[in-house]
């Protein structure tokens, strides 16, 4: 049997590169030091640590990505021991025999490739749900302050279009990627150990590759991660015309609505574009090249045949062999937008895991426990933005079962006390204490139960009436949650729903009256049966006659509690045991309805406004 390698000189075949290092996941969990994202290969580096418990399914990939290769990589040989036994005019089934050879080893490579590739997509799945779950668990650790900074539309860009782009590369290009590396490997060792002059004549094209790829990388990452967060800001346009929609109708808003979200969607354009046109770049330029490697190959070959240097054999295998090493650096080139794409989805993704939450329970923390309801505040300052103060030297004291009402006109810093309170933020001075303890010393999620919150605006989930008051405490029982709707007078109306408590609501409770979706949030306080209540203008949304049931549930509810009612409807709060009175963030008055109607200041003023509107 003749052998294409008649005539050449043998040279070792080349040898791979060192193996790449795992790094650990996410936020260096089991690692000393955490590498910032700062860059794509930090970025790279930490999603290959993501793949670290996956190591059984790993090195079976790249088993099978050996065996894959090493077969695809038999069949220009065999065709060139083909082709020098047809020249030779060899017997018919010789002939035969390595056609049959050249059939199995490509389907053997068939077979493990498409192995290798369920195998490495059930491992890429697995990591995608790490890193989705990791991603959105650190955004629950994360305090009010920073979704204050952040769109929510970028933020879900980021768990969605972000991970896909992710997924998409390590799924479905991540066999690509491995059977490519090792069949440029696996290549130059069998073309060097074919002939050495070809072989080093098929590499001159090789550095000008690289280069191109250096030279394009760099700026079509950039250009994608430009591309991403502009999609991200594109999908914070549109989560925030859809959940104002009725406002936007109800103002006749379509047209600057529509010219907006096409601002956006033409920089979401022009980016995009951007960074395709840098990603496309590599494809035709690397089948350019790949041309003038074979043209090369072409020319020296048959001046090296017609000197008897080489065989016809030995050329059409080294042309064969000169097309399976242009295929991966094309197959990179087309696969090189997706790895830019995911690579910049990555830099966004760890950007956020990298950000330190502003309020982390401290290691020595403790819970809060037996529960009497004194609430103090200490000279308290705070601001949300630096140098603007909303609350400035703040001071009250509300003893177990007190009622304090906060009243003052809007933007006076009422909804504040509330929030800093519930330790949504931290008092940039000062201090709150709960039962003489600061709340900076004890754990937030043990000096949250013991609060019951009612805000100004209602959420609702997209769940049954049942689950939404339910909320207030997951393990009570049905019989439960339908007390404290009786006790919130939302029973009736609940009742007189299409499947009563069983009633499945729309997005933010889209299918009740906003009076209706208030009952339902007092109804969930009523339900957590906190020691400390919170009231931001919870009646603010109901007619006067609903507000007369409501008030009679919060007396109940009230009593015994330390309660902090925040109320522009006067009338709400002549009973509190303590009135503040609350003007650009600082306490202007304090004391009973009837003792601030005596001084004839600011309440007197508010209460009289109020009474001679009402009288009107």
């Amino acid at each position: 049997m003749s052998d294409p390698k008649a005539g050449s000189a043998k040279q070792p075949p080349a040898r791979p590169g060192p193996g790449m290092l795992m790094h650990g996941p996410g936020r260096g969990h089991g690692r000393g030091v955490v590498e910032r994202a700062s860059d794509a290969q930090g970025a790279f580096r930490r999603l290959l640590g993501y793949l670290r418990p996956h190591r059984v399914a790993i090195t079976g990939v790249l088993f099978l990505a050996v065996l894959s290769t090493g077969m695809a990589l038999a069949g220009p040989y065999l065709l060139g021991v083909a082709v020098n036994l047809i020249a030779g005019h060899a017997a018919l089934s010789e002939i035969l025999r390595i056609c049959l050879m050249m059939i199995g080893v490509y389907a053997l490579s068939w077979a493990a490739n498409s192995l290798q590739g369920a195998i490495l997509a059930t491992a890429a799945q697995k990591v995608m749900r790490k890193l989705r779950q990791e991603l959105f668990t650190h955004l629950q650790t994360l305090s009010l302050s920073y979704f204050d900074r952040h769109a929510s539309g970028d933020l879900m860009s980021r768990l969605t279009n972000d991970i896909d782009a992710i997924s998409r590369v390590l799924s479905q290009s991540g066999t690509q990627l491995f059977t490519g590396a090792l069949t440029l490997i696996g290549v130059l060792g069998v073309m060097f150990a074919l002939n050495v002059w070809l072989a080093l004549a098929s590499l001159i094209v090789f550095p000008i590759m690289l280069l191109l790829v250096a030279f394009v990388g760099k700026r079509t990452r950039k250009a994608y991660r430009g591309y991403q967060a502009s999609l991200g800001m594109l999908n914070a346009h549109l989560e925030e015309t859809y959940s104002g929609q009725r406002v936007v109708m109800a103002f006749g808003q379509q047209d600057k609505v529509l010219q907006r979200i096409e601002t956006a969607n033409e920089e979401v354009r022009r980016r995009g574009t951007h960074a395709m046109t840098y990603a496309l770049l590599v494809m035709p330029l690397m089948g350019i090249l790949s041309n003038a490697n074979v043209a090369i190959l072409a020319g020296l070959g048959g001046w090296m045949t017609v000197r008897g240097f080489a065989s016809i054999g030995l050329i059409v295998s080294f042309i064969t062999y000169s097309r399976r090493f242009a295929e991966p650096m094309r197959s990179l080139g087309n696969l090189y937008g997706q790895v830019q794409s995911s690579l910049a989805g990555a830099e966004r993704i760890f950007e956020i895991l990298d950000t330190q939450p502003d309020q982390i329970d401290r290691p020595a923390s403790d819970d809060l426990a037996n529960v009497r309801g004194d609430v103090e505040f200490r000279d308290v300052d705070f601001s949300y933005v630096a140098d603007i103060p909303v609350l400035k030297n703040v001071s009250l004291h509300a003893l177990p079962g007190q009622t304090i009402a906060l009243v003052g006109p809007t933007g006076a810093g009422k909804t504040t006390i509330v929030n800093l309170l519930s330790r949504f933020y931290e008092v940039n001075r000062g201090a709150i204490l709960v039962d003489g303890q600061d709340i900076r010393s004890l754990t937030r999620a043990s000096l949250r139960r013991t609060l019951g919150v009612v805000l100004q605006q209602t959420f609702l989930f997209s769940e049954s009436v049942m689950e939404n008051i339910r909320y207030g405490r997951l393990d009570a029982t049905d019989k439960d949650v339908i007390k404290a709707a009786t006790v919130a007078n939302a029973d009736r109306f609940i009742r007189r729903l299409p499947k009563g408590y069983d009633t499945r609501l729309s997005e933010r409770g889209a299918n009740l009256s906003e009076g209706q979706r208030q009952l339902l949030a007092i109804a969930r306080a009523v339900l957590a049966d906190p020691k400390i209540l919170v009231l931001d203008e919870a009646t603010s949304s109901v007619d006067t006659r609903t507000e007369l049931h409501i008030q009679e549930a919060l007396l109940t509810l009230m009593k015994g509690r330390t309660s902090f009612v925040i109320a522009h409807r006067l009338s709400t709060i002549r009973n509190a045991d303590q009135i503040i009175v609350i003007d650009n963030g600082s306490i202007i008055e304090r004391g009973t309805h009837e003792d601030l109607l005596g001084q004839r200041g600011a309440y007197y003023r508010l209460h009289m406004s109020q009474f001679r509107g009402q009288s009107g």
